[in-house]
This record gives structure tokens, C-alpha cells and sequence, in this order.
């Protein structure tokens, strides 16, 4: 038995950090989103005031995990909970519009109840939304935590500190990768398989624009490949599927691939 080792297993446990579980961390999150859509739910307050009590509680134990978080950059950000809800009516803004965007933008879709209850796509960019929020803050690890716990869910991997316009709409979502530096503009559009990703994922280039800009209305069919920090993406274009891409787009072009497809009667004789 290696007794150094679970000394050190043991001084772990009584480190000062103590930061909530993932499952903590996520649970406060759906709750902000709960409170945000009551579709999720079938909770009512008695009053406002009853309405707002409950925001403080929300409040304060957001205050608590920031504050464990904060330790591990020996950092002060207890106010930072106070500032997030602060914010929160222009993050209900900003989600509605990406209601709309997957309403309006989807046929199958039959209400906006239906997209916020049933849709991947809108968990994850709310999850997503909440995160950035955090990030901007200058939170650490959390806002990671949210998104990748959208990821495990949704399969749809969107880094927080990517920059993301309104009316984002994703459609199926399943296999999306959104990195880091990726700004992305207003009534974009993406569908399942799309990565917006670096071409060298070296440890040297932490820090520089290293992922795509995709200006607004642009649609990316699935599985098209954008990679590269100096790539743009013009607005209005058009991206196909499985297209990929390592330059940038004037406005309004379409890229698409034109394969050779055969098509023989299984009946034929050879």
C-alpha cells in the first residue's frame, strides 16, 4: 500500500476549495431557466413578492458557488451574483429571440411552448446563454461546468466565452462544436454535425482567435467543417452539407459540394 498516496488523497479532501458537484452547479442553472420559461414547470407564486424571494434565494447560492470558485485564482468575485441578476431581464430578452428564431425557422415546430419544452437545441443555447453571462463576469470553471453539462445532454458542445449573436437558432443540434474564439452573428443558422473549429489545436495558441467569425444570416447545413481564427464567413451566405472550409466567404456565397451520385435499379442485371 502507497501510503504517500493516500496521504495525498486525504490532505485533498480538506483542501479550502470546495466547490458544489457538477450535478449542484446544473441544477441551479435549470432553475434560472425554470424561472425564465414557467413552460418547464408548473409553478406558481403566490406573489410577486413571493416571486422574488425566491430570485434571492437563487441569488445567494450562486454567491456560494462563485465564492468556492473563485479560490482556485485566489480571486474575490462574491458580487458577482448580485451583477448576474442584475442582467437578467436582457438574458430573457435575448433567449426569447432565439425562441422565435427556432420557431419561425422551423415548420415542425406547433408553439413556442413546444420549443422551449421539447428542443435540444434551445436547452443548449440556454444553458449556453447563462454560461456566457457568467463568463463575462470573469467566472471560473462554472461556466464550463454549464456547457458541458448542455453537451452530455444535447451532444451539442458550445465553448462559453464564444460570442453569439440574437436569433440563434440550432436545428437537431446532435454533434455541434462551437470553440472558444468563435463569434458568431445575428439569424444564424445551424444544423446537426456543423463544426466551427480551429486548425491547430496547439497549447501555444491559447489566448488568439483561433475559431471562425460567421457573420449574420448565414445558414451551415450539417456536418460542414469551418476552421481557422481568420476564416469569415460572409453574411446571407450559404454553407452545404459536409463543406469544408479553411478560408473565408464573401457575402452571400453559397459553397456546396458537387458529388457524383449513381443511381442503378436494383433489378438491373450487371
Amino acid at each position: 500500500m502507497d501510503h504517500n498516496f493516500y496521504n495525498y488523497l486525504f490532505e485533498k479532501t480538506h483542501s479550502d476549495i470546495n466547490i458544489p458537484t457538477n450535478e449542484v452547479i446544473a441544477a441551479w442553472a435549470e432553475q434560472v431557466m425554470n424561472l425564465l420559461f414557467i413552460e418547464n414547470t408548473n409553478k406558481k407564486f403566490e406573489s410577486v413578492a413571493a416571486l422574488k424571494a425566491h430570485v434571492f434565494e437563487l441569488e445567494q447560492e450562486l454567491s456560494k458557488i462563485i465564492s468556492a470558485s473563485c479560490k482556485l485564482k485566489g480571486g474575490a468575485c462574491h458580487q458577482s451574483a448580485a451583477r448576474f441578476f442584475e442582467q437578467l431581464s436582457e438574458l430573457y430578452r435575448i433567449l426569447d429571440t432565439d425562441i422565435n428564431a427556432i420557431y419561425e425557422g422551423d415548420p415542425a415546430a406547433r408553439s413556442r411552448f413546444e420549443v422551449i419544452r421539447t428542443y435540444p437545441g434551445f436547452y443548449a443555447i440556454c444553458l449556453y446563454r447563462i454560461a456566457h453571462l457568467l463568463f463575462n463576469l470573469d467566472i471560473p470553471l462554472v461556466p464550463r461546468i454549464l456547457t458541458e453539462h448542455a453537451h452530455s445532454k444535447t451532444g451539442i458542445d458550445i465553448h462559453p466565452a464564444a460570442e453569439i449573436g440574437e436569433y440563434f437558432y440550432i436545428d437537431h443540434g446532435t454533434g455541434i462544436v462551437v470553440g472558444e474564439t468563435t463569434v458568431i452573428g445575428k439569424y444564424v443558422k445551424l444544423y446537426q454535425g456543423v463544426t466551427l473549429g480551429a486548425l491547430s489545436v496547439k497549447k501555444t495558441l491559447a489566448g488568439s482567435k483561433r475559431h471562425p467569425t460567421v457573420e449574420d444570416r448565414v445558414v451551415i447545413y450539417s456536418g460542414a467543417t469551418i476552421l481557422g481564427g481568420e476564416t469569415v464567413i460572409g453574411h446571407d451566405s450559404i454553407i452545404g452539407g459536409n463543406v469544408w472550409l479553411t478560408e473565408s466567404l464573401a457575402p452571400f456565397s453559397t459553397a456546396y459540394h458537387s458529388p457524383t451520385i449513381t443511381i442503378r435499379n436494383i433489378k438491373e442485371t450487371n
